[in-house]
Parts: structure tokens; C-alpha cells; sequence
């Protein structure tokens, strides 16, 4: 951009000068100062300022190439441009002459050095398709010409950190196209602080203003130190429809210099922050700015000596304005039933299309005895995501095997209960159930049996039977014939990988719970996890590994890159979900995994070193019993075989799934209707190639409701009782383990404990990733705690110390690849996420399941 000499360099806060020369935030507060809200007096150092500083101290083109080497790089890459271009700042004094204007400016704000607030406010920055807060600075409690000359030159230095730098990037905004200003005003002592919205943030319903509401400044909500009350004002009357008062154990306060955490005296950390009159005054002045701007807006605000301030205001991103229709999807549990997304949730992660759901409705049917029993459905799509019905599963259980052993099966599945929960029963007729399912299950056992015969001829001829089809699919030309080759071919197909997966879950079925009790009740946990590893062989791989020693071996020559991408292309972190790429589609998939490859453990060195801690255990066993250590290797020889055919299966299931993805986007191309039919059924899709456009109608409101879940956090592993997601979402004391509807059964524990996963005690610090997308902020040594993992996040297993999931059992992903790799790991916390947070360091025991905080990222709170 071109310097103007002429252009202000300060202008007063209420200017009609726009985003150009004020930034987002400034020119959002400018509009709200000259619309008369109650907004803090103040000034606006302009963007010129910014502009005369670098171009005075030639800074321009070193700050552009330090950012330019860092777009799309590695964290350590983009934290290092940051630091250079940082110290560029502070290596320069900022002109005489600005500083004078600035000091100018601020000595009309009052005499004796008056306390104010320094704020960033960038030209691409709370704008309607665009939010960056929290990605640049801004100072509270500045006083004096010197701090706030040093304040604003840190301002300007923050529109680069590395945040900051990354996201412009991942937006196509190049280093020269943004500037930033700095809005200075008089710092309000609040008493209370915190944020509204003029719409449902999460749902966009108008007519329901949510305010959140904590004691003194803001800072404390913004920087999740404090969970704040919550309330819900009704805009047509201005009652309150809802209000949960939080404990408000926190809050910031004005220190000597900026602010500090001071803990909330005892009688006012339960006690409501705002009166029903003050809620339903903030709700009419969000009416005011909403009207203002018209679109639902984002508000901080301040109260200080019972007056109202306005603080900034932002439009609600992620929302649409009026809000898209949306339907409810799946199935709302009721009943007390309690239901699990621990198990086949760690394939579907994420909410599914309409199209995932209908196929993997099919998946699930053909592995068991239905979706009812009795009435009840044994699994549900609950809000768009995957869930069993473990109710169903253990009174199934109860009337027809062994109680112990279905509480040892189950636990190894879909994990341990919280300490206070229990599972309960439905109450069902005996009869009704045995005539239901009998005839069902004698007709599964049959098939079972008869699929295990043809099991290894299947896995051996799948791949191939696959990328024929695939190829077939993508070379039709007409809907017509792609129809009939999902009636022929694809859909048998299909049905018969998921069959077989079905008999190679059974083979080690029956025994498997009583054979790893007898492990653990003579070797005890670790060594018996130990014993159960080496399921991986050179002849036969453990599939849970294969695109990590495949990714090994291909960085050391021994395979090329098309045969990497034959072999592993298709396994990915969305394995089931249609409507996402498999990795063999992206051209940079296989760079980005070996990138990610460097720096972690060698991984064959990992299986070396387990070698030899699995022949100390045999070595330890066959001292305690030499005559039974013979036939306990001969079982575990049977079981590691089983897990292989068992992962082999699931691998050709997760191809089809790549053919099915296929066929929809080649009904998509020849229909003309693109990726709309991913919110089809199956079904539809089959209805809309044989020339009926009916089903199109509910696209746009599948979509809506889709991208609506998406935009919610993951729901909790356990759900009991009514669940609205909605409203668990908007709740600040939601949990992420437990939603119980009666609120009462599974008490909160700070203690974070699960399975053993591997055993081993690491220290270390925390880095918590929510999605294998980020995957790349893992660094070598850190310990990677996250919700669930599965094949899609293996190759990251290296880099990390330790794992901790919250979702998981001694069957799932995380333990079985990190008992192979010897990584301790702790599996099926429930609260680990919410416990921790990244630059947390802990200690990780996995052969006791343990977690123990050593030292909390946040400083210490300062005592009143």
C-alpha cells in the first residue's frame, strides 16, 4: 500500500473515516460512538502510523520476506518469524513527532496520567465473513505517555504473531494487504464484565438475547479462567427465560501495572452478577446494535459505577442471518437408556452427511441382529452422530449369558463407566425378545460361520475386486448404467465386506474376556498388555500400523510412493464419512506424512524395544508357571492372529467405503447436482439416478442442519436420558464425558483416570489437539492428549511421549497401536480434555491409568 503523508495520524473515536484507516475494530466503535451508545471516550491512532513506522524504519520488505518464509509452515517456522519480526519492533523508536501526537492525544483524555485501554484493530479483523480475536494485542491499565508509546509499538508488532501470520495465510492474505490501527480509550473499572449476543450463537435464533456475565474486567471470560453466569433474555418482553449462575471462583483486576487474577471473595462467587433489570437493559441495548448493524452481533460490555459501557462489538461469524431452516436429526433418547459413541464413534468422529448415516445404518445391520429389538433401537444417529445403545446391550446380556463376562466384554470394548454410574435396564418381555432375536441369531451364527471359511480368500481378493469397481464406476457416462452397477455389483459388494468383517470380529469372541482376565490375574495389567502385543509380524502387519511402517519403509527406499498409496491411500481419520476426501486424493498427503515423520521415534526401534519388554514378560511368567506358559502363548498366538484378520477386514470395509464415495460423486457428475446428493440417503441418491428429483428438496435444509451440528462441540461419550444438543452446548457447565438427564448420578472428578493403555511413566508437557488436522502443533517429546484417535492418527503416535484419549478401552485404537509401539498411553479418560490444556506438564502412568498434574500452564492466583 502507498503512504499518503497527508493522512491523519489520529483521529477522534466517533470519525466517519472507515476500515481503511481504522481497522475492524476501530471502525466498529467508531459507528457505536457516533450512533451515541455508551462507548468509552477515546482516540484512534490510524493506520498511517503504522504505515510511517515500518516505511521510517525500512521494515516493510523484512517483515513481509520473514512472512512469506513462513506461510504454511511448520509451528516452529511461523513462531520464528514472529520472534524476528517482533524484534524488529522493538529494536526502533517509534518518530518524535508521532509520539508527540499520540501524547497529545492522550493528555485531552484528563491530567494525571489516566488509566486506559490500548487495543489492536486490523483492517482484516471483525469483519462479517472474517473473526481474528484474540490473534493481535491489547493492554489494560496503561498509563503514561512512555507505557503507551511502547503499548501501541507492541500493538503493531502483534499483527504478526504467529497465529495471526497462519491464518491470513490459510485465507489467501498477503503480507502487504493488511495494516492496523490501534484504538486507545479511557480504561472503564469495571465491576462486571462480560459478553452478549443478539442471537442464539449457536443455533442463529433471534428473539433470544445470551448474555454471560463474570465480576470484574473481561479478560478473565475471554481467557477461559472463569466460567461466567449465563443468561438467556427473552427480546420480546424482557424477561428471563433462562439463567444458570456459575461459580465464579476468578476474576481480572487492575494491577500497578496492566492486570492481574485475583480470587473471587467467598459471598460473591455464588451470588448473580446482574439483576433481572440490569439482564433486560443489556438486552435493549443489544436490540440498539443489533438494529445498527442489522445482523446478530457479537457485544463485550463493561458496568462500572452502575452505567453501562459497550466495549466492542463484532458480527456473530458462523451463523446465518436470518437462520437457515433445519430439521432434527436422528434419533432423541427418551428413556432412561444409556447410550455410547466409544467403539465404532472412533471411524465417524464427526457429524455425518445424511448419505454416511444411511450407509452406515447398513454396515451396522449387517454385523448384527438389527436396529430394533424389542421396540428399542440398538444403535442411533443422536444429532447426526453415531451411538450404541448400551442399555439394550446389557439387558440382552442379563437375560441370556454370563453377567461377569458381559461386564468384562464390554469394558474392554466401550470402556469403564464413571465412578457413581451404572448401566440401566430395560424392562422387557423375555418372550417378546426370544422370538425376536432367536431365529435372528441362529441365522447370524450360521452366516458367521460359514463367512470365516471364506474370510482369508476375501481379504486376499479385495483390494483388487475394489479398484476395479472403482474404476468402473468412474468411467460411466450415463445414470442409468451407474444405477444398475450399484444394484449388481457395488451394493453386494458392500454387504459382503461388512459380513466378513462380522465373522472375523467373532473369532476371538467367546473367549476373549477370559483369557485377558487370566493374563491380568497372573501377570497383572502391564505385563499382561505387554504379552498381548507383537499382533504385527513381517509377513502380516497389524492394519492399526500399517500407514505408519508403510511411511517408515518408504522413507527408507524400501517401497515407492505408488505403492504406499495403493496400500494405505485409503485409511484416513474420517474413514467412514463419504463426503471427505480419502488422502490418496491429495496430491501433497504422502509429503505431508513423511514431514510429519521427522523428528518423532524411529518406529521400528519403538517395536524393537517392546520386543524385548514382551520377552521379559514371558521370561517373568514362565518363572511364576512354567507348566501353563506353553499353552497361554499358544492362546495368545490365536488371538494375535484373529486381531490381524480382524483389522485386515475392517481395512477392506474402509476401501469400499472409498468405492462408495466414488460412486456418489460420479452420481453427482452425470446428475449435474454435484456434491449435493452427499445429504441424500443412499436410497435417494438410487431414486435420483433413475430420474426423480423429488428427494433435491431437502438438501438446503440438510445442509443447514449439518453445518449447525458441526458447528457444535463433540457431545459427550455417555448419554442418559432427554438430550437436546443445543442446549448442552450453550450450558457452561456442560461436560464432555457424561450427559445424564437427571443431572445427578456421575459426579465431577478432578481426578483424570482411565485404562491402561501401554504401560510406562512419562513426564512431560501437554499438548491437547482436538482434530488430527492439527496434528502438525504436536512436537517431539510432548504428550498428545485428545478425544479419540483412530488409523488416521497413527503416524503421529511416534512423536509423542506419552497419549491420553478420553474416548476409548482397551480395544481401541489408541491403546492397541500404543502397546504395540511400547508409548505409555492412558485410554478412556472422559475428562482429560477438560482438564488439561496445552503447556500443562504432567505425569502419565500407564500401567495404573493415571494422569497426575504437575504444574498448570496458568501463573499462580494472586490472593486477595
Amino acid at each position: 500500500m502507498s503512504t499518503k503523508p497527508s493522512a491523519p495520524l489520529i483521529l477522534p473515536l466517533d470519525s466517519a473515516a472507515g476500515i481503511a484507516e481504522l481497522g475492524g475494530k476501530g471502525a466498529s466503535l467508531a459507528r457505536l460512538a457516533a450512533a451515541g451508545l455508551p462507548v468509552p471516550r477515546g482516540f484512534h491512532i490510524t493506520t498511517e502510523g503504522y504505515r510511517r513506522f515500518v516505511g521510517e524504519a525500512g521494515l516493510r520488505e523484512r517483515i513481509a520476506a520473514a512472512a512469506s518464509r513462513a506461510e504454511a509452515a511448520r509451528p516452529e517456522a511461523l513462531d520464528e518469524a514472529a520472534r524476528q519480526i517482533a524484534e524488529l519492533f522493538a529494536q526502533h523508536a517509534m518518530s518524535a513527532a508521532a509520539a508527540a501526537a499520540i501524547g497529545e492525544a492522550y493528555a485531552a483524555l484528563g491530567e494525571g496520567d489516566p488509566p486506559v485501554a490500548v487495543r489492536s484493530s486490523a483492517t482484516a479483523e471483525d469483519l462479517p465473513e472474517m473473526s481474528v480475536a484474540g490473534q493481535h494485542e491489547s493492554y489494560l491499565n496503561v498509563r503514561g505517555e512512555a507505557m503507551l508509546v511502547d503499548a501501541v509499538k507492541r500493538c503493531w508488532a502483534s499483527l504478526w504473531t504467529a497465529r495471526a501470520i497462519d491464518y491470513r495465510s490459510r485465507r489467501g492474505i498477503a503480507p502487504g494487504e493488511v495494516d492496523l490501527a490501534v484504538v486507545v480509550q479511557e480504561l472503564v473499572p469495571a465491576d462486571a464484565a462480560g459478553v452478549l449476543f443478539t442471537a442464539d450463537p449457536l443455533t442463529g435464533e433471534a428473539g433470544r438475547v445470551h448474555i454471560n456475565a463474570a465480576w470484574g474486567l473481561g479478560e478473565a471470560i475471554v481467557g477461559g479462567q472463569v466460567t461466567p453466569d449465563m443468561i438467556v433474555v427473552d427480546s420480546a418482553t424482557g424477561a428471563i427465560a433462562e439463567q444458570i449462575v456459575a461459580d465464579k471462583a476468578v476474576m481480572t483486576a487492575c494491577a500497578a501495572e496492566g492486570t492481574c487474577v485475583l480470587e473471587v471473595p467467598a459471598e460473591r462467587r455464588t451470588a448473580a452478577v446482574l439483576s433481572a433489570t440490569e439482564a433486560a437493559g443489556l438486552a435493549r441495548m443489544g436490540a440498539q446494535i443489533d438494529d445498527l448493524y442489522g445482523r446478530p452481533m457479537d457485544v463485550e460490555w463493561a458496568r462500572a459505577g452502575g452505567r453501562f459501557y459497550v466495549l466492542q462489538a463484532r458480527p456473530i461469524t458462523g451463523i446465518r442471518a436470518p437462520a437457515a431452516a433445519i430439521e432434527e436429526w436422528g434419533h432423541r433418547p427418551m428413556g432412561d437408556e444409556l447410550w455410547t459413541s466409544t467403539n465404532l464413534g472412533e471411524a465417524i468422529p464427526g457429524v455425518m452427511t445424511p448419505c454416511t448415516d444411511s450407509l452406515v445404518k447398513r454396515f451396522v445391520s449387517s454385523m448384527t441382529i438389527g436396529e430394533m429389538v424389542a421396540g428399542r433401537r440398538l444403535y442411533a444417529n443422536i444429532a447426526g452422530r453415531f451411538y450404541m445403545n448400551l442399555s439394550l446391550i446389557a439387558t440382552l446380556t442379563a437375560m441370556f449369558g454370563s453377567k461377569r463376562r458381559y461386564a468384562d466384554a464390554t469394558e474392554q470394548i466401550f470402556g469403564r463407566l464413571p465412578e457413581g454410574m451404572d448401566i440401566p435396564l430395560i424392562p422387557l418381555s423375555r418372550f417378546r425378545v426370544l422370538r425376536e432375536v432367536m431365529l435372528k441369531g441362529i441365522y447370524n451364527a450360521l452366516r458367521r460361520r460359514r463367512n470365516g471359511k471364506k474370510l482369508r480368500a476375501f481379504l486376499q481378493a479385495a483390494p483388487a475386486r475394489c479398484d476395479e469397481l472403482r474404476a468402473r464406476i468412474s468411467a460411466a457416462t450415463e445414470a442409468r448404467g451407474l444405477l444398475h452397477l450399484w444394484q449388481a455389483e457395488l451394493e453386494p459388494f458392500f454387504v459382503e465386506a461388512c459380513r466378513m468383517l462380522q465373522a472375523a470380529n467373532q473369532q476371538d469372541n467367546p473367549e476373549l474376556a477370559d483369557f485377558r482376565r487370566e493374563l491380568r490375574e497372573k501377570l497383572g495389567e502391564a505385563d499382561a498388555n505387554t504379552v498381548m502385543t507383537g499382533a504385527h509380524s513381517e509377513a502380516s502387519a497389524l492394519e492399526s500400523l500399517g500407514p505408519l511402517l508403510g511411511l517408515a519403509a518408504l522413507a527408507r527406499g524400501e517401497i515407492d510412493r505408488a505403492t504406499y498409496a495403493e496400500r494405505y491411500g485409503h485409511r484416513s481419520p474420517h474413514e467412514f464419512e463419504v463426503s471427505i476426501r480419502r488422502p490418496a486424493e491429495d496430491p501433497s498427503w504422502i509429503d505431508k506424512q513423511l514431514e510429519g515423520l521427522r523428528g518423532g521415534q524411529d518406529p521400528r526401534a519403538l517395536l524393537d524395544r517392546q520386543e524385548a519388554a514382551r520377552a521379559g514378560a514371558w521370561e517373568r511368567l514362565r518363572q511364576l508357571d512354567p507348566g501353563g506358559v506353553d499353552a497361554l502363548r499358544g492362546k495368545v498366538d490365536r488371538w494375535s492372529a484373529a486381531a490381524r484378520d480382524r483389522e485386515a477386514a475392517r481395512s477392506e470395509v474402509v476401501r469400499v467405503f472409498w468405492a462408495l464415495r466414488t460412486f456418489v460423486l460420479r452420481a453427482g457428475a452425470l446428475t449435474e447436482y454435484g456434491d449435493d446428493l452427499f445429504f441424500l440417503s443412499i436410497d435417494e441418491i438410487a431414486l435420483v439416478l433413475g430420474g426423480h428429483s423429488a428427494p433435491l428438496a431437502r438438501v438446503a435444509t440438510r445442509r443447514a442442519t449439518y453445518d449447525r451440528y458441526r458447528s457444535l462441540p463433540t457431545y459427550p461419550v455417555l448419554i442418559r436420558g432427554p438430550f437436546d444438543p443445543f442446549r448442552w452446548a450453550a450450558d457452561p457447565h456442560r461436560r464432555s464425558d457424561v450427559f445424564d438427564g437427571d443431572g445427578a448420578r456421575a459426579p465431577i472428578s478432578d481426578a483424570i483416570t482411565g485404562f491402561p493403555g501401554a504401560a510406562g511413566v512419562v513426564e512431560g508437557p501437554v499438548r491437547v489437539v482436538a482434530a488430527v488436522e492439527d496434528g502438525d502443533l504436536l512436537q517431539a517429546g510432548e504428550i498428545l492428549v485428545t478425544t479419540v484417535t483412530n488409523v488416521g492418527w497413527t503416524p503421529l503416535f511416534p512423536r509423542a511421549s506419552a497419549i491420553v484419549t478420553d474416548v476409548g478401552a482397551p480395544l481401541s485404537h489408541a491403546a492397541i497401536v500404543a502397546r504395540e509401539l511400547g508409548i505409555p498411553a492412558v485410554v478412556g479418560c472422559g475428562n482429560a480434555m477438560m482438564r488439561l490444556r496445552t503447556g500443562d506438564r504432567v505425569r502419565v502412568d500407564g500401567a495404573q491409568g493415571t494422569v497426575t498434574v504437575l504444574e498448570a500452564r496458568d501463573s499462580p492466583i494472586a490472593s486477595t
